[in-house]
């Protein structure tokens, strides 16, 4: 079998399957690899993942995720892979430990993302086709941000057939990749490019931001608040028990025959 991170082949009949003290399977979150090789392999894969997500961010039935290990066979966590960005249409936003797709009702992430690197052999990634081809996705795109190529690949029945036109379409999202002016281009189903697309994401997230902020000081202003009439209650409690006790001492003095005014 091929182990998608380490890009080799492994033998399943030797390699161990480990469980809890209480017989269940543990499926590991992450085997310590780095995510990029390098800072321009990490750049795009943020920029798609922060792209693609950005899109999405109001459909709550798209799950978008990057360097996330997704299982596609339930009792065998050495069948995986940790796709640079994967989406997942018909599943719900929220964090998740890996994406186990018994638990996902079943569906495979429908769209997978690759940032090639330097590190990346050929026949690593012919491996990694005809594992996505074997598991279910739809479409399979891969960029190589050094010498500026794009791949694209399409499901038709079992296969995935690669995509020779110039600016592909994708059948599942509606948006363009094409390579211009030396780059990766992204042509959103409304116009907008990668990079406009990210900045009203950078926008939003930067309203969000504030409104986190101020809904914060707005607590700790409450907080305040309440901690001041506490305070003062406390106070005026003690103020009504020295007058209690003043009264009587001076009750106490005036049956003696002493003016507690003297």
């Amino acid at each position: 079998m091929y182990d998608m991170q380490r890009g080799t082949s492994i033998d399943t009949s030797t390699d161990t399957i480990t469980r809890t003290d209480f017989g269940d399977i543990i499926y590991p979150e992450s085997d310590g690899l780095p995510m990029a090789d390098n800072t321009r392999q990490f750049q795009w894969i943020l920029t798609l993942y922060s792209g693609l997500a950005s899109w999405y961010r109001h459909d709550e039935n798209v799950f978008v995720a990057g360097n996330l290990f997704w299982y596609p066979v339930h009792g065998d966590p050495r069948i995986r892979t940790a796709p640079d960005v994967m989406l997942a249409f018909g599943r719900p936003k929220g964090h998740r430990s890996s994406y186990k797709q018994w638990e996902e009702s079943g569906i495979a992430p429908q769209i997978v993302v690759e940032i090639l690197s330097p590190g990346n052999s050929a026949m690593e990634m012919m491996n990694k086709l005809e594992w996505y081809e074997r598991y279910g996705v739809e479409e399979y795109y891969l960029f190589d941000p050094d010498s500026v190529s794009f791949k694209a690949w399409q499901r038709e029945g079992q296969y995935l057939r690669l995509i020779q036109d110039a600016n592909v379409k994708s059948r599942r999202m509606s948006i363009t990749f094409s390579i211009v002016d030396d780059s990766l281009e992204v042509i959103f189903p409304n116009g907008a490019t990668l990079e406009g697309l990210l900045e009203v994401y950078d926008r939003a997230e930067a309203e969000k931001y504030r409104a986190d902020e101020e809904r914060e000081r707005a607590d700790e202003e409450r907080e305040r608040a309440k901690a001041a009439k506490l305070q003062a209650e406390a106070e005026k409690e003690r103020a009504e028990a020295e007058k209690e006790r003043a009264d009587k001492l001076a009750a106490k003095l005036r049956a003696l025959g002493i003016d507690p005014e003297a």
